[in-house]
């Protein structure tokens, strides 16, 4: 599904010149230098094309003949291009001088047998200079040469515009020649018809911290090959496919457009697209790497375009079904698809693969937002507040200390509940969990993954904010810590050195009945210091411990979570600007006012 999927987008990739997909034989390089030769063959200049884009220099993307080739395949010049040790006999600090030497003959002797074949000035141009190059009379080219020695080179005659590789006669014989002549013939896995099968695929470029050379298919002990079959026989796939499906993947993950097709969660690289263009497939990566920050001024978005649909995308998704159409023609006939990807020794692990009608995602994306959906902590009036939609990695971001910490396998079931509606994974949950009884930090973020996970997966009622009608005990307990801990720094003040919630919170969500009669004799001695809005605490505690009849012994995970909740919310309420007065106060405002107008 996976292959046939990307083989299908090939074609579609190919009629959009945006993409510069390369034709069946030719692929996509990173060209830092050319050489330019005289039509005699002696040597004019080696001249860097690298393009400045800001303070970088970035290679020039052109379609080449061939493909690179593995480390450790040996001597495989390729064809008028090539690194500055095939094409020049020279490499910076060169350890293996010997090994440069033979790499400079390969190259040389390859086109100096092809000379007559091709029949071409330009290339016989290339012939007389590789046949007179001496790279140990030429190291004053080494200080030129080091600048753009990690990149590829291509020729080029002086006074034409064209590269010699792109003349019209030699790419009709590259053309014809490119293919293999024999090999192994099977019925093709993705196309099913009899087909020469690849005996290694293309490599995959773009995957984050995956080596150069990794490939989503390969085999390289005998315990993976069956009945004989060797190397990429034992899954046949025909050249003509495999080429296909890995450029229209690289296309998505290191082409021209990828910001739009890739993005990284976790450890994970993910490429989304659609069966056809979309608008969904323009802004779908930019939203689940930023979610709403960029409209909502904590996140800065050059282009102003981008934030524009963003901002269309989010209607959509908060008006439902009937905006869906706006966004897209037929999206219940539209299908979307998502793969993860991520690097593992010599190749590349699938981690996840989904495909689903673009209909269904945003449903899905909906119904996430509507579970995690909580009153945020720092609203629109801050600086820096929190997103209504936050970014898949914000969630990650909160189960470990360091980003680097962050469980890997977290990133894949978590996007896999958001665009499918599943359930929530259960170690994100308790990640946070333990994160919280670890640095005593309940914030909005933490809250949307706990509010989500009671929603979905154990099917709770959580409201967005304060519910004080709520009587199960675990959230109770955690509006009365909100409570007892306001009201010591209400009476010591906000420099104390350590609040009740760093000493006690693990313990108080953990095991209630051996912390809360402790905390609430010394609620007694921080509620007589109190100055203002002491008859108001003291009814709203009152209030909160009404339908206990006894603390619990212990507290499970779910009721954990249930207890920051109503910590969450109560903290909240406290924070709630009500007329200019201190805070809601369990919806208490009214008789908060009350007082303040008595005195």
């Amino acid at each position: 599904m996976i292959l046939q999927s990307l083989y299908s987008l090939y074609d579609r990739l190919k009629e959009d010149r945006r993409y510069s997909v390369a034709p069946p034989g030719f692929s996509l390089q990173k060209i830092t230098f050319k050489v330019v030769l005289k039509l005699d063959g002696t040597l004019f200049q080696i001249q860097d094309v690298r393009v400045r884009t800001g303070s970088r220099m970035r290679p020039l993307q052109l379609l080449v003949p061939g493909d690179t080739k593995s480390p450790g395949s040996g001597l495989n010049p390729c064809f008028l291009w090539d690194n500055t040790v095939y094409m020049l006999g020279f490499k910076p600090d060169d350890d293996k001088p010997a090994r440069t030497k033979n790499a400079f003959n390969a190259f040389r002797q390859k086109h100096l047998n092809l000379e007559n074949e091709i029949n071409d000035p330009n290339f016989s141009a290339v012939c007389r200079f590789l046949k007179n190059w001496n790279p140990d009379d030429e190291r004053a080219l080494s200080e030129k040469l080091e600048d753009v020695a990690t990149g590829f080179g291509v020729f080029q005659i002086l006074g034409q515009a064209q590269y010699v590789h792109e003349v019209t006669r030699i790419q009709e014989w590259w053309k014809d020649h490119a293919g293999s002549a024999e090999g192994f013939i099977a019925p093709c896995l993705l196309t099913g018809k009899p087909s020469i099968i690849a005996r290694v695929h293309p490599k995959i470029r773009g995957v984050r911290n995956a080596q150069s050379t990794a490939a989503i298919v390969s085999f390289n002990e005998r315990s993976y090959e069956s009945y004989g079959k060797e190397q990429s026989f034992n899954a046949p796939v025909s050249e003509d496919a495999a080429f296909r499906y890995t450029t229209a993947l690289n296309a998505l993950l290191d082409g021209p457009l990828k910001e739009k097709h890739r993005l990284w969660i976790g450890d994970a690289t993910v490429a989304f697209w659609t069966d056809k263009p979309t608008f969904t497939e323009d802004i779908f990566a930019f939203f689940t790497s930023r979610g709403s920050s960029p409209i909502e001024g904590t996140d800065e978005v050059q282009d102003e375009s981008l934030r524009e649909r963003l901002e269309v995308f989010l209607k959509a998704l908060r008006q439902g079904q009937q905006a869906y159409r706006e966004l897209e023609d037929s999206p219940d006939r539209t299908s979307f698809y998502l793969l993860g990807l991520s690097p593992n020794a010599a190749r590349i692990s699938i981690r996840f693969f989904y495909c689903n009608s673009l209909t269904d995602l945003f449903e899905n994306l909906r119904r996430h937002f509507s579970d995690i959906s909580i009153h945020r902590q720092f609203g629109k009036e801050t600086n820096k507040p929190d997103p209504q939609f936050p970014a898949v990695w914000m969630f990650l971001r909160e189960t470990a200390r360091d980003s680097k910490d962050i469980p890997p396998i977290l990133a894949g079931p978590l996007l896999r509940a958001i665009v499918t509606g599943c359930p929530y994974p259960g170690g994100l949950y308790s990640a946070v969990i333990r994160r919280i009884h670890a640095d005593r930090n309940i914030n909005y973020l933490r809250a949307c993954v706990i509010k989500g996970y009671l929603t979905r997966n154990l099917k709770q009622e959580v409201s967005m904010s304060l519910d004080t009608k709520r009587t199960e005990p675990a959230y109770r307990l955690g509006r009365l810590f909100a409570a007892l801990e306001k009201t010591q720094t209400d009476a010591l003040g906000h420099q104390i050195g350590a609040t009740i919630r760093d000493r006690f919170y693990s313990s108080a969500s953990a095991t209630p009945r051996s912390v809360f009669p402790r905390l609430l004799r010394t609620y007694q001695h921080h509620l007589s210091k109190m100055e203002n809005y002491k008859i108001n605490r003291e009814k709203l505690v009152q209030e909160i411990l009404d339908p206990l009849a006894d603390f619990p012994a212990q507290l499970n995970l779910a009721d954990q979570g249930l207890f920051a909740i109503g910590y969450y919310h109560q903290m909240r309420a406290f924070f709630t600007k009500k007329d200019n007065l201190e805070s809601s106060l369990a919806n208490q405002a009214p008789a908060a006012k009350r007082e303040k107008e008595g005195q």
